[in-house]
């Protein structure tokens, strides 16, 4: 990086500066005009001067110029004006002035804003393609939250500068120097005083601001460790909570904010007092012209006109002169923060640029063995991690990392995956060196997976889709006007030095997975997920996510026909009649009181139990259809029978889970209202009372609370109110609540819920994963696996993919590992989460099925259980950072060495 803020700014921008500065001094010449002009208006038309006699006239705009050995040449003689008309083409023509100056000035400070944002879009893009070259320990050193507040915040005042760098000086000194010129050109003395009051802020306001820089500096630093350590508590959040040490952590907030505090009020102060010394300079000269030059007119040594001019134009050096002054203090201060910047992002050795170069092409499989010769790694405190080991990975082969914790083996993955660079020895494959091959050869040809796994904010199908999107592939079809403006967008990234890669572009490389394209992805996906046994996790998933119906059409088509056939196959089953389904005109006993009245599904959170409970039209029909009573008289059994049963109990207690309408936080609330609606009736109780209890009655169950509330009379009338309630159902709620219909799809219900068309009855414990496998053979019989694994992968993994298990990141992170089908597979221990008996069984589909005919990657995989090396045709074993013993399963199963020991 350019040490020099103003030379980084040059270099980048040198041709726009040169021209802007240019269009600035072309400006200075209307600029000392309109300072001219107003003398000759006092002087000339408005006190006389030249207008003696009786309809006298002056000539106007006379244009002439006097070569050398040419002589006058007159270019337009003028117009004679009287003093009338004189005074009018004066105004006129300072008008004018005043017009040119603003449009100097707009088109000035456009063009430094331009010029500005496209070096902020610069240097922010250079930063973060810094950070994309980092080497991988430095990474071990930084807050992730630092480095973007610096891209984020710090650098944007650079932007801002950028335009004022070179511009504003001369801008600004022409103008003040201008000004003063033309002072003293009026009166010596007024013009001294002038620069002496100018020289004085020009000194001593920039030596008082050099504290004020200091003060920012700190500031700076100490927001940015404020920034650091709230990173640090949101990344850590369960270890503080686990610890008890969120006080702990409140404390040291509070410190840090304390310090913040002391210096911005330092700042403050000190800021204050220089602007009320240089507001104190500025007004003083004023007064001296006043008091001068007004004394110099009364003697006739300085006419009105000239006093006049001089305190119009002194009205215009303060201004100038204070922004110039503001230009220095911004200028030290963004070489202050640049110089922070500098010192962050300037990491030697840094990748070298051409790595990471973008290849369009295909690139050749590697043929080639993998050398590692005399490979040593140390950790970040010197310690060695891998000592001066060397051995040969053919193309094809399977070879077993094991070994105890600490042994190395760990290291070795990570440096065969170039996640750490080695202290001595090289990596090589064809004769290069692997920290030297592209990375559109290593990151394509070589895949890595280890426990140490990150998914970005997206769907599953973005997530597992990372590993191939190396390169724009597909241009995107875009209209005529879409195009124009990513054509301008285009010419704007060249012109900051940004690349032109458009990201909406289709970077997936899908015949790196072995598909043609979008359409048969889904096909290529498949085995990889059902190999890392993810499918089951992806399809449970979907059961449980509403469909777009306007892009899985299919499977709302064949929605009556999957839940006709689940109906067949439960009866062919076991499972019988485990699920009531909805029926119109009858109370579906394992559905919700709720459920039944509304017989539809809402679409929430725009609305729930509670607001439905206190809506007008549901408070009108129930007291149309005497529902109000007995609902309420219901929700007052429930609340009684809850607080009697759980009142004693912890909140943790499990009972709590088998409450659906009520929280252990509800309790106490409950128990203060059945004591304030002592008399039990419905007319005592205010609205919101009511409201409060009747909400208690629509999440009732009777085969799962039990508390034998519902009879065949109340289960009729709730039929009944049901119909009146389609029958009339006002606008503002068919807007939310989507009605069961068995002859379409409810779009605002999971999917599970739109096969099931019904509820499962609570006395099988087991009947929903039994109806999951069954569901899961429907959809491959009907053709529609692919639509609902389609839902599936568009499930949000959240931020970090923390909406995921663990289990199910590590999952994803090998498929998307395997995805790509590269010629070396680098696994470092990537299924840790997993129970020893799936990591056993994911490990066999792995080994045996990457290993077919026509495809047959290189397998090194550093295991946690030594009994599965006898999968594998080599074994390498690893202690204290040393190679110890290699060989087959057999040889070394056989010795009395440490791998038989690890067997044992």
């Amino acid at each position: 990086m350019e040490k020099s803020l103003a030379r980084y700014i040059w270099s980048n921008t040198r041709l726009q500066q040169l021209w802007i500065l240019a269009v600035v001094a072309f400006s200075m010449v209307p600029y000392f005009l309109s300072f001219d002009l107003p003398k000759q208006i006092v002087n000339g038309p408005i006190q006389g001067s030249g207008f003696e006699g009786e309809g006298a006239t002056q000539t106007f705009m006379e244009l002439s110029y006097t070569f050398p050995l040419i002589g006058k040449v007159e270019i337009f003689q003028g117009l004679q004006l009287g003093r009338e008309q004189m005074l009018m083409a004066l105004s006129l023509v300072f008008l004018a002035l005043v017009v040119l100056n603003g449009l100097f000035k707009f088109y000035i400070n456009t063009y430094k804003g331009r010029l500005g944002e496209r070096m902020l879009r610069r240097i922010r893009f250079q930063l973060i393609d810094r950070v994309l070259r980092f080497p991988p320990n430095h990474f071990k050193r930084v807050k992730s939250a630092e480095i973007a507040t610096m891209i984020k915040d710090e650098v944007e005042p650079m932007g801002g500068f950028t335009g004022d760098a070179f511009v504003s000086p001369a801008l600004l000194g022409g103008q003040a120097l201008t000004a003063l010129a033309f002072i003293i050109v009026q009166n010596f003395w007024l013009g001294m005083i002038a620069a002496a009051i100018v020289g004085v802020q020009a000194i001593v306001i920039p030596r008082m601001r050099k504290r004020l820089l200091e003060l920012g500096r700190q500031r700076q630093l100490t927001a940015r460790e404020l920034s650091g350590r709230v990173g640090e508590i949101v990344d850590g959040i369960g270890t503080i909570h686990g610890n008890d040490t969120s006080n702990l952590e409140r404390a040291d907030i509070a410190a840090r904010l304390g310090l913040i505090f002391s210096i911005r009020y330092d700042l403050y102060q000190w800021k204050f007092l220089v602007k009320f010394l240089n507001n104190f300079l500025a007004q003083v000269t004023p007064f001296l012209f006043y008091a001068i030059g007004g004394y110099l007119a009364l003697q006739g040594r300085l006419d009105i006109g000239q006093l006049v001019a001089v305190i119009s134009a002194y009205k215009d050096l303060p201004g100038p002169l204070k922004e110039l002054i503001d230009w220095d203090q911004m200028r030290q201060d963004v070489q202050v923060k640049y110089q922070q910047v500098y010192e962050q992002f300037n990491v030697e050795p840094l990748i070298d640029d051409s790595i990471h170069k973008v290849a369009m092409d295909d690139v050749a499989m590697l043929a080639a063995p993998i050398i590692v010769t005399n490979l040593a790694v140390s950790d970040d405190s010197g310690a060695k991690l891998i000592d001066h080991v060397s051995v040969e990975i053919k193309p094809n082969e399977t070879v077993a990392i094991v070994g105890p914790n600490s042994s190395g083996a760990e290291a070795f993955a990570e440096a065969l995956g170039r996640v750490v660079w080695a202290n001595s020895g090289r990596i090589t494959i064809d004769g290069k060196d692997l920290l030297e091959l592209p990375e559109s050869v290593s990151g394509r040809r070589i895949s890595y997976a280890s426990s140490d796994l990150y998914f970005f904010q997206g769907t599953l199908r973005d997530n597992l889709l990372y590993g191939l999107k190396h390169a724009p592939l597909t241009e995107p079809d875009y209209d005529e006007q879409t195009a124009q403006e990513a054509k301008w967008h285009a010419a704007e990234a060249i012109k900051a030095g940004n690349p032109t890669l458009d990201p909406n572009s289709d970077w997936v490389d899908y015949r790196a997975a072995g598909a043609t394209g979008p359409a048969d992805i889904l096909t290529a996906m498949r085995p990889v997920l059902d190999a890392v046994l993810i499918t089951e996790d992806i399809l449970d998933l979907a059961l449980r996510s509403t469909v777009d119906t306007q892009i899985h059409t299919k499977l709302a088509e064949h929605i009556v026909d999957l839940r006709a056939a689940l109906r067949e196959k439960m009866q062919q089953s076991e499972l019988g009649d485990i699920v009531v389904p909805f029926d119109f005109d009858s109370y579906n006993a394992q559905a919700t009181v709720g459920e039944n009245l509304l017989f539809g599904s809402m679409k929430r959170p725009i609305m729930n139990n509670r607001r439905l409970a206190a809506h007008p039209y549901f408070q009108a029909l129930f007291r149309e259809t005497g529902l109000s009573n007995d609902l309420y008289a219901m929700g007052l059994e429930i609340a009684e029978n809850a607080v009697e049963l759980f009142h004693d109990l912890p909140p943790d207690h499990p009972f709590f889970q088998q409450l659906t309408f009520m929280t252990a936080d509800d309790i106490p609330t409950y128990q203060a209202l059945l004591q304030k609606l002592s008399s039990r009736k419905f007319d005592d109780a205010t609205p919101e009372d009511r409201s409060a209890i009747i909400r208690l009655s629509f999440a009732y169950i009777e085969p799962r609370h039990r508390f034998g509330l519902l009879t065949d009379e109340l289960t009729a009338k709730i039929v009944s109110a049901r119909k009146q309630f389609h029958e009339n159902i006002p606008d503002d709620l068919s807007a939310v609540i989507e009605r069961y219909n068995p002859e379409h799809f409810i779009s605002s219900a999971s999917l599970m819920d739109n096969v099931l068309f019904g509820r499962i009855a609570y006395q099988r414990a087991d009947a929903s994963e039994g109806i999951r496998s069954l569901m899961v053979g429907l959809f491959d019989s009907l053709d529609l696996f692919d639509d609902v694994l389609s839902i599936g992968l568009e499930f949000d993994v959240g931020s970090g993919g923390k909406r995921l298990t663990m289990v199910q990141r590590q999952k994803l992170n090998l498929a998307r590992t395997l995805l790509r089908r590269s010629d070396y597979i680098i696994l470092n221990r990537p299924l840790s989460a997993l129970d020893q008996r799936v990591q056993d069984q994911i490990t066999n589909n792995l080994v045996n099925d990457l290993h077919h005919e026509g495809e047959r990657p290189a397998i090194v995989w550093v295991l946690s259980n030594a009994r599965l090396a006898a999968l594998f045709d080599r074994i390498l074993l690893f202690d204290r950072g040393s190679l110890v013993e290699a060989g087959n399963f057999p040889e070394l199963s056989e010795q009395n060495g440490m791998f038989k020991e690890l067997l044992s």
